[in-house]
């Protein structure tokens, strides 16, 4: 014991000296294996590596040397606060714990040039902290380049590729000169430094930064060296504080003498270097008397710790301690925290550290709440106070107080919110007048003239007279003349206006009716019964002035909505049956069986589970092999008791009709092989080796349109016959337009005209629906959710998704290849703020396109299989899953960003804004499998908001179309169409494919 009262009283004496001389702040520690996402970048190469002081140092990642294909590389966010930290903090440091290859040399880590400027770059950017273990060489090099050329330092015979696990540290140390110190340290003992000219410190100019990227463990472009190789853990870069700091956070004895140190001149150095060195040699003399007292404290700490051993109590708990010690009178504590003695005189207790830090009452250390609890709005830089923390006022295009506090409570009750202003709600943002004006986040700027007008921003935008053909348009200025296959024309108010084409007015709700009545006879002039609801069915039950989406009493029988047994239908009694279903008596299509969902298959009066012929063919059920498809024949190839029109393989004995992967083809005959990526295995596809998802054959001889080089069989070749599609060996053609008097008007010859044709040149689809639809779990396990409830309206053409639910698909069984999909989205709710959107390229339950959007940031709730993290803001994503739907899928979904094996990102809105409540929104989908072209444009009125640009991805090569939820509920999808188009844009120039 008395060793230690000795020891308390040298801690008296450091508390002295701390308190006469204010020592600086802690360092502010960054993990890069965060900043760089290596736990869910697409990165091969690189691999987890099991390791014993896992618990002490993280994760191990082990390199393997090879120019992998996908670097390393941190995103712009990171490197810019890196490149921020570089220019401003006296000290930084970059510190990584590493066990290298023997003979081997590579690079730790470099900023470089990117990839796109490199070429065009005369003096491309290089910082490189790298190492050369070979030709019996053991020396970790710093490489930089200056408009003056290229220099370097290295540090030699520090032992670092002997195969065993080292620590490496090197400061930057920006001193008053403008020249720079570099320091090292190697196992917790300084191991050189030198001196480099003020040219270094200009690499991490803001001229630079711009078009420069920062790699982990790669090497840049143009460079020598080699990728690492080898296994990292404990890589960080620290910045602010003093050395001492960063050595304490390695578990360093700081008892332990440093090695004197080395000094190597990099060749080509110059007289002005040498005078440096001499500065650097007199600076570190005058330093040695500093290093005394330094030591002197180091060691007073040292001891301070080690006689907190000899205490049965834990160093680290954040709660009172009680220390065998002197008494209070010695101001044991940390300033501001009560000390007890205690009554029996065997010492003192400190009590809790003050609001802003954290410790054991006799030491406390400020608590980080930018970095542990990030309170600020993410376009500020949150500034850590000692203690608490502040939020600088929201910069200019945003609006938004400052904002301070003190503690992690107050930094996670009290987050500071920029909302972003909206400049072009006032004036159009002074863009010119018929043009877009597109807000940003924080800013804005002006696009192209609206439809129907023409011009710029310069010359304006005026009235576009004409149809794409070059006749003079007879639409409204807020239409478009859409010119058809046999040269008719039609008008179509453009996304925001309703009408007939030839008169327009504003349409809030973008569902295709008019906010007020129009003096024309189509039924889309007629006033919109809700204004501010999609509704584009225009359901109105009780025919009053409302429609029953917006009217709180639908039927008109009294009773509200929401506790109506029958909603639809008067029954102001509410009488109810027996059958337990909560469904009333004069609605319930089954009153003496239960059947919630009201399913009614053949659409008689008897719902299905209480009628004994559910498709109306005339055979009961108990007979039936397809209860659901009508089929009088009942043909049964394969004889497994499902008749050949609903079995998911009828040519291969499957009873139990087993189809994991929601293909519409059982597993007994699903191989997988698709040579074309269409969707349509090859031994089942009519054109294995052209893609082609409808699988169209118009005579029926077993070779697909697309690969026939004559559809109709006429014996006249496609490339000049007039009617493709229909039969027709005389070509007639009086009308002398070029199209054949058997298809003039009806190309496909289904009974529709090519104007109203959703697609003209297929007779299976005539018009959007999507009545009859396929459900699709996506994350079939547990019990966390539940799965989606499907509403359907409009004849098809809207869906209303009406619970919190686990991620769900409703996929069309109509087929596609080239297909424009839009669709008005509509969230009708203030309670959630999660994920919506449609699909379209949909082939198999991991094989699909998704656009998906979100309200606002968060991390997915189940952590495992890993932690997900949703962004706000329109994202199309292609999906292409080893797993299938299940826990592995569905995080991936919810992440923003690549998931090895789940998912890959193909773009994202850059404004990162989320969907508003009871708002509405148009999309449009242009999607052509011939070349994987994509582009997505998003509307909010008659503003664009979002536009993709052209994409390029092969992955799939045709599918279906269908909708997107995740947790969110209440969703509207209105005034869906799609058309089947394989036309190539006008204004496509090729695009490089993403994948």
């Amino acid at each position: 014991m008395m060793g230690c009262s000795t020891r308390l009283y040298s801690l008296i004496l450091l508390l002295v000296v701390t308190s006469s001389q204010m020592l600086p702040s802690s360092a502010v520690e960054v993990d890069l294996f965060d900043a760089f996402s290596i736990y869910n970048t697409r990165v091969s190469g690189i691999s987890p590596v099991p390791q014993e002081n896992s618990n002490i140092y993280g994760e191990a990642y082990h390199f393997n040397g090879m120019n992998i294909r996908y670097p390393l590389i941190s995103d712009r966010a990171f490197f810019t606060k890196f490149a921020k930290e570089m220019r401003k903090n006296e000290n930084v440091y970059f510190v990584v714990r590493a066990r290298l290859a023997p003979r081997h040399q590579g690079v730790f880590f470099g900023v470089y040039t990117s990839s796109y400027h490199f070429q065009n770059d005369r003096n491309p950017l290089k910082l490189q902290v790298a190492y050369n273990g070979t030709n019996g060489g053991d020396m970790l090099v710093i490489r930089y380049r200056t408009s003056e050329g290229e220099r370097q330092v290295q540090f030699s015979s520090i032992n670092l590729v002997d195969g065993d696990w080292h620590t490496v540290v090197l400061q930057i140390h920006a001193m008053r000169t403008r020249a720079t110190e570099l320091v090292l340290y190697v196992d917790c003992n300084r191991a050189g430094q030198t001196v480099v000219d003020e040219r270094f410190a200009r690499i991490f100019t803001r001229t630079v930064i711009d078009n420069a990227e920062l790699r982990l463990g790669q090497a840049g472009y143009g460079m020598s060296l080699l990728p690492l190789k080898g296994t990292l853990q404990n890589a960080k870069f620290f910045y602010g504080g003093p050395i001492t700091d960063v050595l304490h956070s390695l578990a360093c004895s700081l008892a332990t003498e440093p090695k004197e140190p080395e000094f190597e001149p990099w060749p080509g150095s110059t007289d002005l270097m040498d005078a440096f060195q001499s500065l650097a040699s007199t600076l570190t003399l005058l330093k040695t008397e500093m290093a005394g007292q330094t030591r002197e404290i180091q060691r007073l700490r040292h001891t301070m710790e080690t006689c907190r051993m000899c205490d049965s109590t834990d160093y680290f708990t954040s709660g009172p301690q009680t220390i065998i010690s002197p008494d209070c009178s010695m101001n044991p504590c940390f300033p501001g925290v009560r000390c007890f003695d205690d009554p029996e005189g065997n010492g003192y207790r400190c009590g809790q550290c003050p609001a802003g830090y954290r410790g054991n009452g006799t030491h406390c250390h400020d608590i980080n709440e930018c970095i542990e609890a990030s309170p600020c709005s993410r376009v500020v830089d949150c500034v850590n106070l000692v203690p608490g923390f502040r939020c600088p006022p929201c910069p200019s295009g945003f609006i938004g107080l400052g904002l301070e506090g003190i503690g992690l409570e107050a930094a996670v009750r009290n987050r500071q919110i920029c909302d972003d202003i909206n400049e072009c709600e006032r004036n159009n943002g002074g863009c010119v007048e018929n043009s877009y004006c597109i807000n940003t986040m924080g800013s804005y700027y002006c696009g192209d003239c609206m439809h129907g007008f023409e011009g710029n921003q310069t010359v304006g935008c005026k009235e576009h007279n004409t149809c794409p053909n070059g006749a003079r348009s007879p639409c409204h200025p807020k239409a478009e003349c859409l010119i058809h296959r046999n040269g008719a024309y039609t008008c179509e108010c453009i996304v925001g206006w309703a009408g007939d084409g030839y008169d327009c007015t504003i349409d809030t709700d973008l569902d295709g009716f008019p906010d007020n009545e129009l003096n024309c006879w189509d039924k889309h002039c007629r006033k919109d019964n809700c204004v501010y609801i999609p509704n584009s069915g225009q359901e109105n039950q009780d025919g009053d002035e409302m429609g029953d989406i917006c009217d709180p009493d639908a039927d008109n029988d009294g009773i509200p909505n929401g506790p109506d047994n029958c909603p639809l239908v008067a029954n102001p009694d509410q009488a109810s049956t027996n059958d337990g279903d909560e469904v009333g008596e004069r609605c319930d299509n089954c009153p003496m069986t239960p059947n919630p969902r009201q399913i009614n298959t053949d659409g008689d009066e008897y719902g299905d589970e209480c009628d004994d012929d559910k498709d109306d063919d005339g055979i009961l059920n108990i007979y039936d092999n397809c209860e659901l498809v009508p089929n009088t024949l009942q043909a049964d190839t394969d004889g497994d008791g499902f008749g050949d029109v609903c079995d998911n393989c009828p040519m291969d004995y499957n009873p139990d009709q087993n189809n994991t992967d929601s293909d519409l083809l059982g597993d007994v005959c699903d191989n997988n092989e698709d040579a074309d990526d269409d969707g349509i295995q090859d031994n089942l596809d009519n054109c294995p080796k052209i893609a082609n998802n409808p699988q169209l054959d118009a005579d029926g001889d077993g070779i697909g349109d697309a690969c026939d080089d004559d559809d109709d069989n006429d014996r006249v070749y496609d490339v000049i016959d007039n009617c493709r599609i229909v039969y027709n060996p005389e070509q007639d053609d009086g009308d002398e337009d070029g199209h054949g008097d058997a298809c003039d008007s009806d190309f496909d010859k289904d009974g529709v005209i090519d104007t109203e044709d959703a697609c003209p040149e297929n007779p299976n689809i005539y018009s959007t629906d999507l009545r009859t639809y396929q459900t699709v779990v996506l994350d079939p396990e547990g019990e966390a959710q539940v799965d989606p409830r499907w509403i359907v309206f409009d004849e098809g053409r809207q869906i209303i998704q009406t619970i919190n639910s686990d991620p769900g698909l409703a996929i069309s069984y109509q087929a596609f290849d080239g297909v424009d999909f839009s669709g008005t989205f509509y969230v009708n709710t203030r309670t959630d703020d999660d994920f919506a959107g449609f699909v379209f390229g949909y082939q198999d339950s991991a094989s699909f396109y998704v656009l998906m959007w979100k309200q606002g940031p968060q991390t997915y709730w189940e952590a495992a299989p890993f932690r997900a993290v949703g962004e706000p803001g329109f994202q199309l994503k292609v999906v292409k899953s080893d797993t299938g739907p299940g826990e592995m899928m569905r995080n991936a979904l919810w992440h923003t960003g690549d998931t090895p094996g789940q998912v890959r990102l193909l773009w994202k809105d850059p404004n990162n804004q989320g969907w508003k409540d009871h708002v509405a929104y148009r999309w449009k989908v242009l999607h052509r499998p011939s070349i994987g072209l994509i582009r997505v444009y998003l509307y909010e009125a008659d503003r664009l908001i979002a536009d993709s640009g052209y994409l390029v991805d092969t992955t799939m090569r045709g599918g279906r179309v269908g909708l997107f939820c995740f947790s969110q509920e209440d969703i509207i999808w209105s005034r869906m169409t799609y058309k089947c188009n394989d036309k190539i844009p006008a204004d496509y120039t090729e695009v490089r494919p993403v994948n």
